[in-house]
């Protein structure tokens, strides 16, 4: 298997300056428009797994001090050696902001009277899907 260059270079940064074109680059190119997102679980798991995939490819894999052997990192090291707030921490986050924000708006503005607008007619039949609206309640009912 071979390598381009890029992953050489990679591979010799330190891990800081990893961890910050992550947070910078990486993290913000993800994060776009998160504010209006309303995600399902499987969109969940997939940030999830994207997110320990990048975490394990920055901190590479440890060494057992008790047999040698190298071994790559669980779900949870990733996240114990990445101290600051993970991707739905700060989607979360920003999803609050941005609706405090609109709540200030004022009745004029588009943004304001889509959120606040009620459809008219019949529903489907079935489960309601999750809005945007019920994941700020339900983020707001995790920060108090």
């Amino acid at each position: 298997m071979s390598f381009g260059a890029e992953y050489f270079v990679f591979s010799l940064l330190p891990k800081n300056i990893k961890l910050t074109k992550y947070r910078t680059t990486v993290l913000s190119v993800v994060l776009c428009g998160c504010e209006t997102w309303s995600l399902t679980l499987r969109e969940e798991c997939r940030l999830r797994m994207f997110e320990n995939r990048v975490l394990r490819r920055i901190f590479g894999p440890k060494r057992d001090e008790l047999t040698g052997e190298w071994k790559a990192l669980s779900n949870e090291a990733p996240n114990d050696l990445y101290c600051l707030p993970n991707i739905f921490r700060l989607s979360k986050s920003r999803r609050i902001r941005w609706s405090r924000h609109v709540a200030r708006m004022g009745e004029r503005r588009d943004v304001y009277r889509v959120l606040v607008w009620r459809p008219e007619g019949k529903r489907p039949l079935g489960r309601p899907r999750r809005t945007w609206e019920d994941n700020v309640k339900m983020d707001l009912q995790e920060v108090e």
